[in-house]
């Protein structure tokens, strides 16, 4: 029969092997549990010297004790030596090459839109001449929209513009989607007079009123240069000395600051809006060869706006005195002050939501030294 030795250095190889056959830390750590375990086999020896002579205890008790340590030591050099492996694995699976460029940063690829853009410019410039600036909501009343403004109910001029209906509000009034920013006029002329207007509108309780209103507004209209939503601005001054002569001043200022350009020329001519008396188209000298459109140079001719008197019926229902008080108002196409200033001739693409478009026609956020850096910048 084999001896006691022998028997202990064949259970040492067989865990031996097992040990160096462990794959993993699962796999190690059932070997450890099979050898020295409660129900192990190394535990079972060890259990077993109590039932010895002492004679056989003290020689059997050193050679199962040193098949304990030494399994145990085998296992702990197992366990680090697979921990060395799976970190080497993971550090090969996660690995960077810190020689690849970095992806760009969002302030390097975001864009600024033309529209934000030009609407920063003009309202820069309007701003330095003194002017402040007003808003208001995109869903108007019908007395707002029209009727304040000297259109009555079922004038001709209201088929001027294509208008988006809404639902009329719980009180009964009429609503409809704004057709241009002048609501946001008598807005602006209701809280001079005294009228609540909030929150919409904080102006001074008596005129000069000076405003420009920038914004969003609707018709039922698309094509190369129409859309159904787009954007306008409009400029209102109010005072008891105000004249055309100053109107003509504030438009041809703003055309060479916008346009970046020394000198314009401009061209008034009689046209009809409700709102003014007497209206005006204003024209300004280009040069359209070469398939651009340049500003304040050449012999042609582009319509760029209009504008006029305030109509002293629209002074009257927003509360202030004709007899007292005079203005001059004008409006313009945001989307078509870009157009013209960089070069688009598609309006539509404004409102794709085309990523190569916006690379393209886009602004850089960090790449301007001011709001109305424009060209030069």
């Amino acid at each position: 029969m084999p001896s006691l030795d022998q028997d202990i250095a064949s259970l040492g190889a067989e865990l031996h092997a097992a040990i160096a056959a462990a794959e993993d830390q699962q796999g190690l750590e059932a070997v450890r549990i099979a050898a020295l375990g409660k129900k192990g086999s190394v535990s079972a020896l060890l259990a077993s010297l109590g039932k010895m002579d002492p004679e056989a205890r003290r020689v059997a008790g050193p050679l199962i004790n040193g098949l304990k340590a030494e399994i145990a030591a085998a296992i702990e050099t197992r366990g680090d030596a697979l921990k060395a492996e799976a970190l080497a694995a993971r550090l090969a699976a996660e690995r960077v090459d810190v020689t690849l460029p970095l992806r760009a940063a969002p302030t390097a690829t975001g864009r600024i839109h033309p529209i934000s853009q030009v609407i920063d410019e003009i309202t820069a410039i309007f701003s330095d001449m003194g002017f402040s600036i007003a808003e208001g909501p995109d869903i108007e009343t019908d007395w707002h929209n029209f009727t304040a403004l000297n259109f009555p109910e079922g004038h001709p001029a209201r088929e001027m513009h294509d208008t988006f209906f809404m639902a009329p509000s719980p009180d009964g009034r009429k609503r409809v989607l704004r057709t241009h920013t002048s609501p946001v006029q008598v807005r602006v002329m209701n809280a001079a007079a005294g009228k609540p207007e909030a929150p919409w509108v904080t102006a001074p309780m008596a005129p000069p009123i000076r405003v420009v209103i920038p914004g969003r507004t609707y018709r039922h209209d698309s094509d190369q240069t129409h859309t159904p939503m787009f954007h306008q601005v409009e400029g209102l001054v109010i005072d008891k000395t105000a004249h055309i002569g100053q109107l003509r001043w504030v438009l041809e200022e703003f055309l060479k600051a916008f346009f970046e350009v020394d000198d314009v020329t401009t061209r008034f001519r009689p046209s009809f809006f409700p709102f003014t008396e007497p209206s005006m188209e204003v024209d300004v000298r280009c040069d359209r060869s070469g398939g651009a459109v340049r500003i304040g140079t050449g012999t042609d001719w582009l319509e760029i706006l209009g504008c006029g008197m305030v109509h002293p019926n629209v002074l009257k229902n927003c509360g202030l005195d004709p007899d007292v008080y005079q203005g001059f108002a004008w409006g313009m196409g945001i989307d078509r002050l870009a157009m013209l200033k960089y070069g688009m001739n598609d309006l539509r693409q404004f409102f794709d939501g085309d990523r190569r478009w916006i690379e393209h026609y886009g602004f850089r956020p960090l790449d301007l030294p001011t709001l109305f850096g424009g060209l030069s910048s």
